[in-house]
């Protein structure tokens, strides 16, 4: 009976270890263990926002999860930080090696420092970093990828470019952009969609100035009734379609859009099923962009290829583009919410992106250090004459 008492203990003592092992942010996601010895674990350090925030988040926890369901990889988790910050980050991704993580996504420019300080406190864990570069905190940044990172960039200004290409072929003559704040991804967006729209009042033969933009940055990537306001007002003033690009921005202008019977443009990913009033996505290709570098790792042992360098996923290599299927149905019409804009147009302007015969320009000379443009910085930077830009 002592013995049986003796090891009942022994047992208790064992299980109260193991919970206090347990990891301090919080992590999800699906998690098991590995069928195949050669393939590691792999996990997603999310940022502000959840896996289901319909923007970078999912679309990178998207790619992580269709790779390892393609390849019997049952090992792979998300974890959520327990505070939106450089520390926030790095130590949640201190509990993702010290879970096994031998691979590690970050989706996101906040986390260029963590991964900074990250690749050198890990050396043997590949880091997978999605819009970003990893530099140090310091006001004169230090920039150094090391071997064990893959620095991924997106060509922000083609997508965006195609985006406002569509909505004035579509017709549309008076457009909106809503950026959360003019960090490079977000003012790349928005600088395409104003040569996009120019580009296309070009071609149609447009009167000067017959394309109108009201220009804002929001200051944030939230959903707030600020944000509603502003759409609302934007759409009460005869905007037609607002590109949404700030993240969860995006559902306040559609909202918004829903209550005046406008449209939306989304961004990052297909945000079609979102709302009906979305009528395309400028996208990045993030699910495939992660799927391509983890094929790298595991598949074909070209981790080189991507190791110690930054990468851009542009037309030229399909890592950007407006959807062209329904849910991943080949079948579907992806442009049945425009009325004259079509898949074989979308297709010709996408191969001028893809062979370099158009180059959108992805940034201009600004005075105010936050990098807002003004009105006539916009004009002259990116040589606007058709469309003319409102900001507020």
């Amino acid at each position: 009976m002592k013995k049986i008492i003796a090891l009942v203990l022994t047992l208790a003592l064992a299980s109260v270890m193991l919970v206090g092992c347990g990891t301090k942010s919080n992590s999800t996601g699906d998690t098991g263990s590995n069928t195949n010895s050669n393939l590691k674990r792999i996990a997603l350090i999310t940022d502000k926002g959840n896996i289901d925030d319909k923007s970078f988040n999912q679309g990178a926890w998207e790619g992580v999860k269709k790779f390892c369901e393609d390849n019997n990889i049952t090992d792979y988790q998300y974890i959520k930080p327990e505070e939106a910050s450089d520390a926030g980050y790095l130590a949640a991704i201190d509990d993702a090696v010290t879970a096994g993580a031998e691979v590690v996504v970050t989706p996101g420019y906040l986390f260029e420092v963590p991964v900074y300080e990250a690749q050198t406190k890990y050396p043997n864990v590949k880091f997978i970093l999605l819009d970003g570069k990893p530099h140090s905190a310091d006001k004169d940044a230090i920039y150094e990828t090391k071997s064990n990172v893959a620095s991924i960039l997106y060509a922000e200004e083609q997508p965006g470019f195609l985006a406002g290409y569509a909505a004035v072929k579509e017709g549309y003559t008076k457009l909106g952009f809503m950026g959360g704040m003019a960090v490079p991804a977000v003012k790349a967006y928005g600088y395409g969609f104003l040569q996009g729209a120019e580009a296309a009042a070009a071609e149609l033969g447009l009167a000067d100035g017959a394309i109108s933009v009201t220009y804002h940055y929001t200051g944030d990537f939230a959903e707030t009734d600020t944000n509603k306001a502003t759409a609302k007002t934007m759409y009460q003033e005869g905007t037609q379609v607002i590109f949404a690009c700030g993240g969860s921005v995006g559902k306040s202008v559609m909202a918004a859009a829903s209550e005046a019977g406008a449209k939306v443009i989304g961004v990052d990913v297909d945000q079609r099923d979102d709302s009906d009033t979305v009528i395309t996505s400028a996208m990045k290709g993030l699910g495939a962009s992660v799927q391509t570098v983890l094929e790298s790792i595991y598949k074909t042992s070209s981790w080189e290829t991507y190791a110690g360098k930054t990468t851009t996923f542009n037309a030229a290599n399909n890592g950007i583009g407006l959807p062209t299927s329904v849910n991943g149905d080949a079948t579907a019409n992806a442009f049945d919410r425009f009325k004259t804009f079509n898949k074989d147009a979308y297709d010709a302007i996408y191969a001028k992106l893809a062979d370099g015969s158009i180059v959108p320009i992805r940034d201009i000379t600004v005075a105010d250090p936050n990098g807002n443009a003004t009105a006539d910085e916009l004009k002259a930077g990116l040589s606007l004459v058709k469309v003319t830009v409102a900001t507020r």
